[in-house]
């Protein structure tokens, strides 16, 4: 996953987005280096807070770009 590279791209620490997302940075930091999957909510807020694409996180596209919505 690329939650690493988002995050040290834009000099955000670990404690910063666990708290954005309501956890612990120890559990954060285990979303980072895979040994704990990453919750689908958390997913889609850093989706959101990266203005990036879910695809994009996971690793199964190129694009960061988001979907458009689809409203």
């Amino acid at each position: 996953m690329r939650l690493k590279d988002l995050r040290e791209d834009r000099d955000i620490l670990q404690k910063d987005l666990a708290a954005f997302l309501h956890v612990r940075q120890n559990t954060y930091s285990q979303y980072e280096n895979g040994q704990r999957q990453l919750p689908i909510a958390a997913l889609m807020q850093l989706a959101d807070y990266y203005g990036v694409s879910t695809d994009y996180i996971l690793g199964r596209t190129e694009c960061p770009q988001p979907y458009p919505p689809t409203r």
